[in-house]
């Protein structure tokens, strides 16, 4: 069994465990704010920022100058555990797996803005823009030796980089594992999912009949896994790829649904077992429709589901890694609140199966959760967390 022994997390609900957990009970996100910056139209639109004070990239390090990796480097100072463990470590022994879709891509953006005005900027290095940066950054900040690689499989990135972590482990190969990922916001992808007509400009509402489409937002999560007995154990997971469309799910939702039944599986459970679904909810049309279908045809209306991503924004390829770690949170603080999918006047879309999606703020407790993500491609992957 691989065992969760750290975690930290930024995004637009808080940077520290207590304040995420607080503002979350609240139904209030700090970082979800109005913001003209990244539309190239200039319309203002809501999107999630990550609410932490990041660091400057050491000058040794220059060449892998990003926000993404800023974020990597404030989220591990952020919890203490990370460097202590990292100092009982043989560093050879110790695997970084990330999961990122935009890397460096708004610094490479600003780059060539400079340039075509005639100012490039001396010192800008192209390696930051690679998506198997965040791994290489992190690992040589580290001084770590052991095997370093980023996953990028659009919004499964950081869900799947967790996954390869636990393969690792169980395959001998490392002793630890820190995984995770990163994706900080970008005029790149932001303008890509306006082109897709995916963003909503009003305000993003999973499951909502109103629905209109996705906040985009940042975030920076890691955790630390090894085989030593720990407070959380990686219980299952289930991965599949149903290849449907390059840019849309499958709406019968039966990626979606093998991901969550082989998470089942592998962790021996039934579905009314799991106390808590953490949703990968986006707000769009054709998300919401098809993962609500695969979620009734497995749970029924029995068990408590919900997406945060109304409060984080979508964090794209870091949404994994930062909504395995909310739900390490919630399985560290019991009773700990979760807020209402909707606002009272909002009511659920009648069109979608009756999942049990939370509908007052409810104290959630229990000793399995799991979480889900599916992304561009048909990539699918579900978790399940547990605390026995």
């Amino acid at each position: 069994m691989v065992y969760i022994h750290a975690v930290a997390l930024d995004c637009a609900l808080g940077a520290k465990p207590q304040e995420i957990l607080a503002n979350l009970g609240k139904n209030e996100a700090p970082g979800l704010t109005p913001d003209s910056h990244w539309l190239l139209s200039g319309e203002p639109l809501s999107f999630g920022h990550m609410t932490g004070i990041l660091p400057a990239i050491p000058e040794n390090l220059a060449k892998h100058q990003s926000r993404n990796n800023r974020a990597l480097m404030a989220v591990f100072n952020s919890e203490p555990r990370f460097r202590d463990l990292l100092d009982h470590a043989d560093l050879s022994r110790v695997g970084i797996i990330l999961g990122t879709s935009t890397s460096g891509s708004e610094e490479f953006a600003d780059y060539i803005h400079g340039f075509r005005k005639g100012e490039p900027d001396p010192d800008f290095r192209g390696e930051a823009q690679e998506l198997g940066d965040p791994s290489e950054f992190l690992s040589a900040w580290l001084g770590t030796t052991g095997p370093a690689y980023t996953v990028s499989t659009a919004c499964t990135s950081s869900i799947r980089a967790i996954i390869s972590g636990v393969r690792l482990l169980e395959a001998g190969m490392i002793d630890a594992a820190i995984v995770g990922g990163a994706d900080t916001l970008a005029k790149l992808p932001i303008n890509g999912f306006d082109a897709l007509q995916a963003l909503s400009h009003t305000r993003c509402l999973p499951f909502s009949g109103h629905r209109d489409g996705i906040a985009i937002g940042e975030a920076a999560a890691l955790l630390w896994l090894s085989l030593e007995p720990g407070p959380i154990a990686v219980r299952g997971f289930g991965e599949s790829s149903d290849a449907h469309h390059m840019s849309a799910p499958d709406p019968e939702g039966e990626g979606a649904e093998a991901a969550i039944r082989g998470a089942l599986q592998m962790a021996g459970v039934t579905p009314d077992a799991i106390d808590y679904l953490n949703l990968h909810g986006t707000g769009t049309k054709l998300n919401d429709s098809m993962e609500a279908k695969a979620v009734y045809r497995v749970f029924g209306d029995q068990v408590t589901a919900s997406s945060t991503k109304n409060l984080t924004g979508h964090t794209l390829g870091a949404a994994g890694a930062a909504e395995t770690a909310l739900i390490a949170l919630l399985l560290q603080n019991p009773g700990s609140v979760l807020p209402p999918q909707l606002p009272d006047a909002v009511p659920v879309d009648p069109a979608l199966p009756p999942i049990s999606l939370v509908s007052r703020f409810t104290a959630v407790s229990g000793s399995l959760m799991m979480s889900c993500n599916f992304a561009f491609g048909g990539s699918n992957a579900a978790l399940i967390l547990g605390t026995d």
